[in-house]
């Protein structure tokens, strides 16, 4: 059973149009403004698109190749209606979006080795803990026997936080003291997971961005650590961006994926905000699958994520 498969390839679409609703209607207001009185798609209304989304948070170089595309559309089909901007903007923006993540489909849970093993990463306040709680919500209503491991250990309101969540789901927490090593902390997760014929382990990591080498030192001493117990841990490093932060979102990925080898992200908080288009700059330009979007508190509202819908929704009038 493929990983992403565990909870279907369709996100909540009453949940996804509510969660998106301000940036739908900020991005299209913007996009009217780009073609209000034209007939044509001409190059002042390219221009006008591409200022409608990079102030949308999709990002220059993101924005630059769907102009791009757009522009060879329009050459190569004889379109010139504006009232066909939408459509093509839908389409290219999924066809960019699948090129990037083509080939990324994460290995089945059953060609890893038992339990799985997902290392979250991301800087505090983002909804890292939140996101794990889901998860482990998520894989239990699969069936999956699943243990939390508590390695943010530098703050005690976070190993609260996951163990508040341990309780709220009804799976167990390892944690030891404040300021024990964050590592130590995933070795006892794990071997008592694996004692315990757990199916997934996710594993909660400090959020500190202040000196990428003491970042990259820890997480990879977490690594090493982990495969003592299960060879090929972690099989997932799962970076967890807000994405009401917008262009703030952007550098967090380049920090971390710099100080470590990121597999998957979830974004989160595009509930309540306009900036949803940061998913899209973001799944292009760096070209690591967006596994989740976060669109709510409920436990429910963590959803895998599906790019056309996602486009779809964001985007179609």
């Amino acid at each position: 059973m493929a990983f992403f498969g565990l909870f279907g390839n369709k996100t909540k679409q009453e949940t996804l149009d509510k969660g998106l609703q301000q940036s739908n209607a900020s991005v299209l207001s913007k996009i009217g403004h780009a073609i209000a009185g034209r007939s044509t798609i001409d190059d002042d209304v390219l221009d006008d698109l591409e200022e409608a989304l990079i102030t949308s948070d999709v990002g220059v170089e993101t924005t630059l190749r769907i102009i791009q595309r757009i522009q060879d559309r329009v050459k190569r089909d004889k379109y010139i209606g504006t009232s066909e901007l939408n459509r093509m903007l839908v389409e290219e923006t999924c066809a960019l979006l699948a090129e990037n993540t083509a080939g990324s489909e994460q290995p089945g849970m059953a060609d890893a080795s038992s339990p799985y093993v997902i290392m979250v990463v991301g800087v505090n306040g983002v909804g890292k803990t939140t996101t794990i709680g889901k998860l482990a919500y998520m894989y239990k209503q699969a069936g999956k026997k699943v243990y939390l491991g508590a390695a943010d250990t530098f703050r005690a309101a976070a190993v609260e936080q996951l163990c508040i969540w341990g309780e709220r789901v009804g799976v167990p927490v390892i944690k030891q003291q404040q300021g024990s090593d964050p590592a130590s902390v995933a070795f006892d997760t794990l071997q008592s997971a694996k004692a315990n014929g757990a199916d997934v382990v996710l594993i909660d990591t400090a959020g500190r961005l202040h000196n990428k080498i003491n970042l990259m030192n820890e997480l990879t001493k977490i690594k090493n650590v982990m495969q003592k117990v299960v060879p090929g841990a972690p099989h997932d490093v799962m970076l967890v961006l807000d994405g009401s932060t917008g262009q703030n979102a952007f550098e967090q990925a380049r920090q971390f994926t710099a100080a470590t080898q990121v597999t998957s992200l979830a974004i989160t908080k595009l509930d309540g905000t306009a900036k949803g288009g940061v998913v899209l700059g973001i799944s292009d330009q760096f070209k690591i699958p967006v596994r989740y979007i976060g669109l709510g508190e409920q436990m429910t509202d963590l959803q895998p994520f599906n790019a056309e819908q996602f486009v779809q929704t964001l985007l179609h009038p």
